[in-house]
């Protein structure tokens, strides 16, 4: 860092013009070199054109004098400092009031959404699977839709269904092979419809779960979906709102177990077939906007959404991220891999800091995300209901049929700010998208020599590829600088994401190089234009300079929504935007120029002014963006250090130079005249070098942004009543290792009988199978250390563990092959979450997952396993199933059994931990059978 501010080759720009000796006494600019009889003093100061030394009307190399260029800055600071206001009251919801609990019944209430939260976490609380939570959310759920029924008038027909769902069923999930057997989960559902409506109707599907994931109150997740849904339900039934299609709202009660309980619905249940639209509601976090993730088959339920939301939130740029985020949804069920139904899969993506943490409970819940996700829910409901596109299952397989299965383009579609949506077809973004590109092309050749300042068209042409380079490397730059700072601030430290607690201090990092990079082709290509020429000359190159940048900034955004269009890329729509704006900017440009002068501030303003349009959108875009990806490296998983210990810095500063250069580098076409100062540049590299030293002095947690750490008590079984091995295993998943934890919580340390100081090079890692209660979760904490345990009080508890007993062996000589079958015994435990069989070695078939295997998995170039959960919440009924395998090869069964129980020793474990960290711990029981 001492080296690059140093180095005046590359930023300091008044080297050169000091050794070039001064201009003869005689020499004058002519009148209106600069600009229509203006100079630079006029704009900034009273003085006219009498400034001298360094406030003269060109600075160095005939740029701008330090004084003026932070002047132009602290305006642009100003500006954006308005619009990123703007934004964050939109992206938090802050514009919407919640109504209290004693609003009207005609109206949707945050409040009487929030004591439903209140009920599901706060008294209730944990409600995973094999917990007493979940059946006393299932009986209050039936409580309070029975007093809806109850209330209802004449005009309405109200159904209410609850089924205990069994089934099995493959899927990949985080990029892993698995099969899922169930039994015994619960799906509350309730159908409204108008009083004479036939049974088969097709309906509207609205789905939300209430069950929690391990070790959380699930407030966010998904408490707030589930009381949305009963709070719309309500208004419903108050309002005595007649569907014209019947509404289908589904509670079901295991999705936290990869899905499992709408796979039930949509392969057993006797309203599946009449769907003709589906609603999944989730929620990654406690707040901020509704956003619509995943939207489809088709483009009509996009077309739904634009119409009717009243808060909507959707861009196909958030679907195609969305995509690369680790997780899925209920949507996947009903639109993608058992069923076709058109829908939405709409998110709470902000505050994910609680997210699967016990720190997910009511009280986080972001003011006004009830209220917009109610309304929303409900407005979306009533058109949906309405839709002339509504189809059934058959009519849908009909229609497929006579389309000879062509697929329908997807709309191109964003919302502004949550004001309104935005959207049009395909092929119209395929001709509105190349109009910008289209201008460029032409624009060289009717372009005047007094605007370009170039007299032939070759050399307009060749000078706005050469500003399109330019200023795509200038964002290539604004990506690169921020990340070096990164790494150069790592590579003396030991403690990584201290941003994490504290977002502002990203930005004061990065946000300053990102600046640099993006002025850095400027000040460079200025620098050796300018070296060398008269006054009069200078004034001529920056003119012609202005127009390749400006030009050049245009054709690269032009460029970007054209290829983007192309490919299909989500955000083709935002360098769209930006073309057209940055055109209009430049028009405006000229004539400011003409009445003010091109060196006026007013001109900048002139300039600015257009370009806040896009850049609003781009703040509040992109603001989303950058918080939903600071927040998940909280849980974005461990790679193996060195690398591991860089990675979420790295991406944080990468993004927020990405979104930096998105946000501000259209402004510096005009404004990088203003900004192009060499002291200008050294102050924005100390400012990184600043801030990144008084980052390296933060505490990168706190209760608000805890650190996630996964605890698993193992013991290794024999038989039901024989314990080998006991162990405490701890991953954590995210950059900072469990030696930051360790020296950060010496009584846990000392609790496991080690140092403080522990290096993970000297401690005994787990190996993979260890998790494999929580497959396939474990891969995202790649490395995880093992630590004795005490297990002389399991027994105490639990007099029988889990185990695997071969009920009977057939083998069939003709084929060679043998068929076991096997019992699995839970033992005397009583708060199973799931168990998990791997069966490794030359497997043939199963009877489970309707007998068909999954893709194998392998470990290493290992043999072929293949991975099998199961889940039900009675324990009391031991699970059945056989293997088929060829006779002559060993057949290697591991089993794991994940029980939510823990010792004391280990509740007294946990505590010695503080409020900044999350436990999530379990027990998890594993044995190993050979056959």
């Amino acid at each position: 860092v001492f080296l690059l501010v140093r180095l005046r080759i590359a930023f300091c720009l008044s080297g050169r013009a000091r050794s070039l000796p001064p201009p003869p006494p005689s020499t004058r600019l002519p009148r209106g070199a600069l600009g229509e009889d203006r100079t630079m003093a006029n704009s900034f100061s009273a003085g006219g054109n009498e400034a001298s030394g360094k406030d003269k009307i060109h600075g160095k190399n005939g740029l701008f004098s330090v004084k003026q260029a932070c002047t132009a800055l602290l305006v642009l600071a100003i500006l954006y400092g308005v619009l990123f206001v703007a934004a964050r009251r939109a992206i938090y919801t802050m514009n919407i009031t919640p109504l209290p609990q004693n609003a009207s019944l005609d109206k949707i209430s945050e409040g009487r959404i929030m004591k439903h939260i209140w009920h599901l976490a706060g008294e209730i609380g944990i409600r995973q699977e094999g917990s007493s939570g979940l059946i006393k959310a299932a009986e209050y759920l039936k409580a309070e839709l029975m007093t809806y029924k109850k209330r209802s008038s004449t005009n309405l027909r109200v159904d209410i269904d609850e089924t205990f769902v069994n089934g099995s069923f493959n899927m990949i999930f985080l990029r892993h092979s698995i099969s899922l057997a169930y039994r015994n989960h619960t799906n509350i559902v309730m159908r409204i419809s108008a009083a004479d409506a036939d049974d088969n109707a097709t309906s509207v599907l609205v789905n939300g779960h209430f069950d929690s994931p391990l070790g959380s109150p699930g407030a966010g997740d998904c408490a707030s979906c589930v009381a949305s849904m009963l709070e719309v339900v309500r208004f419903i039934i108050d309002t005595d709102w007649v569907p014209p299609s019947p509404i289908i709202f589904l509670f079901n009660g295991a999705e936290e177990l990869f899905m499992v309980a709408s796979h039930g619905f949509m392969t057993t249940h006797k309203w599946r077939l009449s769907i003709g639209a589906s609603i999944n509601i989730e929620s990654s976090g406690t707040g901020g906007p509704d956003l619509v993730c995943q939207s489809g088959p088709g483009s009509w339920p996009v077309q739904v959404y634009a119409e009717a939301a009243v808060y909507p939130t959707a861009n196909t740029a958030a679907q195609d991220i969305f995509h690369y985020i680790p997780g899925d949804t209920d949507y996947r069920m009903f639109s993608e891999d058992f069923g076709d139904i058109p829908g939405l899969d709409i998110i709470l993506v902000l505050e994910s800091y609680f997210y699967h943490t016990a720190y997910d409970t009511p009280e986080k819940i972001v003011a006004g995300s009830m209220q917009s996700r109610g309304e929303n829910l409900f407005s979306l409901l009533e058109a949906f209901a309405r839709s002339p596109e509504l189809k059934n299952s058959q009519e849908r397989a009909q229609m497929k049929k006579s389309q000879g299965g062509v697929q329908e383009k997807r709309l191109i579609f964003f919302d502004f700010m949550g004001w309104f949506m935005v959207y049009y077809s395909h092929e119209m973004a395929m001709a509105l998208h190349l109009l910008p590109l289209g201008v460029v092309l032409l624009f060289p050749s009717i372009t005047s020599t007094e605007v370009s300042g170039l007299q032939h068209v070759s050399e307009r042409i060749h000078s706005i590829v050469r500003g399109a380079i330019s200023y795509a490397l200038g964002l290539f730059l604004a990506i690169m600088f921020p990340v070096l700072v990164a790494v150069l601030r790592l590579l003396p430290s030991s403690t990584a994401m201290t941003w994490f607690a504290q977002p502002w201090i990203a930005f004061f990092m990065f946000a300053p190089a990102s600046l640099v990079g993006l002025l850095l082709p400027r000040v460079v290509l200025g620098k050796s234009l300018l070296e060398q020429q008269t006054a009069v000359d200078k004034e001529g190159k920056l003119k012609q300079l202005d127009w390749e940048y400006q030009w050049g900034a245009i054709a690269y955004y032009a460029s970007s929504a054209a290829v983007g269009t192309y490919f299909g890329i989500g955000d083709a729509f935002l360098s769209f935007m930006w073309a057209m704006f940055i055109m209009l900017a430049f028009a405006i440009y000229q004539k400011c120029c003409c009445s003010f002068g091109r060196h006026s501030l007013l001109s900048l303003l002139g300039y600015s002014l257009p370009i806040t349009i896009p850049a609003l959108y781009s703040l509040y875009f992109g603001g989303v963006f950058w918080q939903v990806v600071l927040e998940k490296m909280g849980m974005a998983g461990s790679i193996p250090p060195p690398f591991g210990f860089f990675m979420a810095d790295v991406i944080v500063a990468a993004i927020t130079g990405l979104i930096f250069g998105w946000c501000v580098g259209p402004v510096l076409p005009v404004a990088g005249r203003w900004l192009a100062s060499g002291h200008l540049i050294h102050l924005l590299i100390w400012i990184s070098i600043g801030s990144s030293a008084v980052s390296s002095h933060l505490f990168p947690y706190s209760t608000a942004a805890p650190k996630r750490v996964v605890l698993q008590h193992t013991f290794q079984t024999a038989g039901h009543n024989h314990i080998l091995n006991s162990s405490y295993d701890i991953a954590v998943i995210d950059a900072n290792p469990l030696s930051f934890l360790f020296k950060s919580v010496p009584l846990a340390a000392q609790k496991l009988n080690i140092d403080p100081s522990f290096k993970e090079g000297t401690a005994l890692k787990s190996p993979k199978d260890t998790w494999l209660a929580l497959y396939p979760i474990q891969y995202i904490f790649c490395e995880s250390f093992k630590f004795q345990a005490d297990s002389s009080e399991v027994l105490k508890n639990h007099p029988s563990v889990p185990h695997l007993s071969l009920e009977k062996l057939e083998r069939q000589e003709r084929s060679n092959t043998r068929r076991l079958y096997l019992e699995l015994d839970l033992g005397s435990l009583q708060e199973i979450w799931a168990a998990v069989v791997n069966v490794t070695g030359p497997l043939l078939s199963w009877s489970l997952s309707d007998q068909k295997l999954p893709v194998p998995e392998t470990v290493d170039g290992g043999p072929q396993s293949y991975i099998c959960r199961l889940s039900g919440r009675n324990v009391h009924e031991n699970w059945k199933f056989w293997l088929e395998a060829n006779s002559s090869d060993v057949l290697k069964v591991d089993l794991a059994v994940l029980d939510q129980q823990m010792e004391l020793d280990t509740q007294r474990f946990i505590e010695l931990f503080p409020p900044w960290v999350s436990v999530t711990a379990g027990s998890s029981y594993l044995s190993s059978y050979s056959f």
